[in-house]
């Protein structure tokens, strides 16, 4: 199997003025193709953190973040935003759909901005 993510030493760290708060520390995590994961923890443990560093909505502290053999810990925000628009999907808990639309179109509608022809939108998105 290929490795899709790779991380190593992951640390997330947040500063409420002179006071630092370590997220998350030391974060060794590596997927393969294909493999299903899940993240559990008590609430406050970071998980929300590590899934917005996954999904390249936040930078992590420290450490290596290997997405398809390519480094995203030297990416910068328009990299980051190709990364997120063609290669990363993401399901938020505030679903954000648009009323009108049917779940359907609304998993789908990422993919338009991606310029994929409608029948390949449909294929993906089922």
């Amino acid at each position: 199997m290929t490795t899709m993510i790779w991380m190593e030493s992951i640390t997330k760290t947040y500063y409420l003025g002179e006071v630092s708060v370590p997220i998350l520390k030391g974060i060794q995590l590596s997927i393969d193709e294909g493999e299903y994961v899940s993240i559990m923890g008590a609430s406050g443990s970071g998980k929300s953190t590590l899934m917005n560093i996954l999904g390249c909505l936040d930078r992590p502290t420290t450490g290596h973040y290997i997405f398809e053999g390519r480094n995203l810990t030297t990416f910068d925000d328009d990299e980051l935003a190709y990364i997120r628009n063609q290669r990363i999907g993401f399901v938020f808990q505030q679903f954000n759909l648009l009323a009108r639309a049917t779940a359907l179109e609304n998993v789908m509608l990422p993919m338009v901005y991606a310029n994929l022809p409608k029948p390949k939108r449909r294929e993906r998105a089922l």
